[in-house]
């Protein structure tokens, strides 16, 4: 019998508690929906007003794993949906609002993804995002170089960056902007890629060419794409291990000098979120947002 868990009033229907999701650790599904609960305060102001699309893997990351962005089917009438402008027609997707919507996400196996944008103006960016890919031989370590490099130059335009591992091999570069389109913005977050390249030849690459990229770091500027979306602070991943996109300081990304040093798992993050908080707070502060240069 499915078990029925009231939240903030509502009443979920969570399933399969027992099943384990991640078989390289034991990690079970209720061990997915305990890290959501105990991180919510965190992870909430990075999901909040912002479409979410589903990168499902309900038999864990072995088994099917496949994006759904439309609303699913029985989703709760009290869980929040938004009509979405898309190139190919408009669609209604779901906002994660509060912390019993993230637990009924949370049930259905998912990764969270969302864009750089929220839905009461999507027409202008209020996040920039760097994906910082490593090309084996390169790991996080050359991320880190390359990522220290982008921090000064986007200084120099009086935007503060800040720093999150992937969950998987790489880095993401993080920054609350304003006044710009997701156009503008990816425009100058290729100039980026463009620039880090020419500095920094043997490491930084602005092309996708597979070819090109062994031993480099790839500097992805098109997540900025008003129709794309990035891993979401504090998500877990569809990896091997419960491993999640976590936070990190820039101590940690100057000091790092292996790839395990940036890696997260679940019970980790929820250990530096007791100790720290959320160390991309500033994202979603008022006020904090700087201004692309003309």
């Amino acid at each position: 019998m499915t078990p029925i868990t009231e939240v903030e009033g509502r009443r979920l229907a969570l399933s399969n508690l027992e099943k384990v999701l991640y078989p390289a650790t034991g990690f079970t599904k209720g061990e997915v929906l305990h890290y959501y609960a105990t991180v919510a305060g965190v992870l909430l102001p990075h999901l909040r007003d912002r479409p979410l699309s589903f990168l499902r893997y309900p038999d864990g990351p072995g088994g099917q794993v496949f994006f759904a962005k439309n609303v699913p089917p029985g989703t709760p009438d009290w869980v929040t949906t938004a009509e979405v402008p898309r190139v190919e027609g408009p669609a209604r997707m779901v906002l994660v609002q509060d912390l019993p919507s993230l637990m009924w996400a949370a049930n259905l196996v998912t990764e969270f993804h969302t864009p750089q944008w929220v839905i009461q103006d999507a027409e202008e960016a209020d996040r920039l995002v760097l994906d910082l890919d490593p090309g084996a031989p390169a790991t996080v370590v050359e991320c880190c170089e390359v990522a220290l490099w982008l921090r000064e130059r986007l200084a120099a335009d009086g935007i503060e960056a800040y720093a999150k591992t992937s969950g998987s091999k790489g880095l993401h570069l993080l920054a609350a902007v304003r006044g710009s389109s997701s156009e503008r913005v990816t425009e100058y977050a290729k100039q980026l890629a463009v620039e880090a390249e020419r500095t920094m030849p043997r490491l930084a690459l602005h092309r996708m060419t597979r070819s090109l990229r062994p031993g480099k770091v790839f500097v992805d500027w098109s997540q900025n794409a008003a129709r794309k979306t990035t891993a979401t602070p504090y998500t877990l991943r569809a990896r091997p291990e419960p491993t999640v996109s976590a936070p990190v300081t820039w101590d940690e990304v100057e000091a790092c000098a292996a790839p395990d040093e940036l890696a997260f798992g679940a019970e980790a993050v929820a250990g530096r979120v007791r100790e720290h908080g959320d160390l991309l707070a500033e994202l979603c502060e008022p006020g904090s947002a700087g201004q692309l240069p003309d």
